[in-house]
């Protein structure tokens, strides 16, 4: 085993907030490295459903997810899945859950979100100015989708709540709705158009664009599997890391991780204890014009999204909690596809490419960002559905902790010692 140069900073994940923190590090002087095993963008940043959700400040315990709990689980390839096998471990995380739905937790948690989505809407409107990737932002809203009155009624405490945070929104139907989305199917009956939601021409492109900048900016990237993190006292710490040349030792003066799904394993051997579950969600990527979507559909009493791209049209979301290790179901795309062929009459289903992906989520939908119990360790992961959106805001906030600096917003909520 030989030991490589050492990074001033070693960042455990390529990721999209992996590489908006090494590029706010890397502007700032830092000698960053970014160590993953596929490459930069490569895993669940790849196939996510392009949204900068600035508007979504809901937590998940409080979208009614609990009351319909009984009847998702009854549909195995339903908005949520469990597979039996895996309940008995999850059931430590659920309870938290469940707990984190409490009303007297309700107003801490939004308003959380709900400041760390402001700095994400200003943070990533800087960063894509900075590294020229504003030509990939499309500014053309979403639309939310109801198919009876009965369930329009039960989405608008979330819509009251997004008015104390002045989040634009208008209710559609008719005509209006009709014209957001011509061609949709007439079993909805109602929308709601949120004109400031965002989405990005392709996740995957926008990070590698992203990472290009910060690579101007001196940041480089390892293709390697980190398996330990080790502290040497005052002098830094050692990643046992393992690709290409074999197996090696780097050194690092502080260490970054933002291995998404993965970080709490890396959290735990150092002495931090984080109720991290997967979320493992899948899409189906249609080629380009399989429908003229205009502008990102929600189908929130179905658990997906329908995304238009600029590399096709995807389909895809919903939940399985089913950890890291088990193989993808695959069913649970064919699904969402079947459904999204009833809800937009005449797309065209052929030649799609399926995925999936996991989703690191904490109980109370908050991620964690900040110090870990040991000195010179910082956290950035636990984002949920929300890494694209919050990944910026992430790079400044660990920009703001190495250096020292008073954090752009309250760091307090997101704490690793919340637990």
């Amino acid at each position: 085993m030989t030991a490589a140069s050492a990074p001033d900073i070693a960042i455990v994940g390529g990721g999209i907030v992996g590489i908006c923190a090494a590029a706010y590090l890397a502007e700032a002087g830092h000698d960053v490295a970014v160590f993953d095993r596929t490459g930069i963008c490569e895993e669940t940043s790849s196939g996510n459903a392009a949204a900068f959700a600035f508007s979504d400040v809901l937590p998940l315990a409080h979208k009614g997810m609990m009351k319909n709990l009984p009847k998702w689980l009854a549909d195995p390839l339903g908005p949520l899945a469990i597979p039996p096998a895996y309940l008995p471990r999850l059931l430590p995380w659920l309870y938290r859950f469940w707990r984190a739905g409490a009303p007297g937790r309700y107003e801490g948690a939004l308003a959380a979100q709900a400041a760390l989505m402001k700095l994400a809407e200003s943070e990533w409107a800087g960063l894509m100015d900075r590294s020229g990737t504003a030509t990939m932002l499309r500014e053309d809203g979403s639309l939310e989708l109801y198919e009876s009155a009965a369930e329009f009624s039960a989405a608008l405490p979330g819509w009251a709540a997004r008015d104390r945070f002045g989040i634009a929104y208008r209710h559609v139907e008719g005509q209006e709705l009709a014209a957001l989305q011509p061609g949709l199917s007439p079993r909805f009956v109602k929308g709601t158009f949120v004109p400031g939601w965002k989405t990005v021409a392709d996740p995957k492109l926008l990070g590698k664009a992203v990472w290009a900048y910060a690579e101007r900016k001196g940041a480089r990237f390892e293709p390697a599997t980190v398996r330990n993190i080790g502290a040497e006292g005052p002098s830094g710490f050692t990643l046992q890391v393992a690709g290409g040349a074999g197996s090696r030792t780097v050194r690092a003066r502080q260490v970054i991780v933002a291995a998404g799904a993965w970080s709490h394993r890396f959290a735990a051997a150092l002495g931090d204890r984080i109720p991290l579950e997967t979320e493992r969600g899948y899409n189906t990527t249609l080629p380009a014009g399989a429908f003229d979507v205009k502008r990102q559909l929600i189908f929130s009493g179905h658990g997906f999204v329908v995304t238009p791209l600029s590399t096709g049209l995807r389909v895809g979301g919903a939940v399985e909690l089913a950890g890291l290790d088990r193989p993808p179901d695959y069913r649970r795309s064919k699904a969402m596809l079947a459904k999204a062929r009833q809800f937009l009459p005449g797309l065209d289903a052929s030649g799609g490419r399926e995925w999936m992906g996991f989703r690191p989520s904490l109980p109370d939908s908050l991620p964690v960002i900040g110090s870990a119990r040991t000195p010179g360790v910082f956290y950035a992961f636990g984002h949920g559905h929300l890494g694209l959106t919050q990944a910026a805001a992430t790079g400044r906030l660990i920009r703001d902790l190495v250096a020292g600096h008073a954090p752009a917003t309250d760091l307090s909520p997101f704490s690793p010692k919340r637990f």
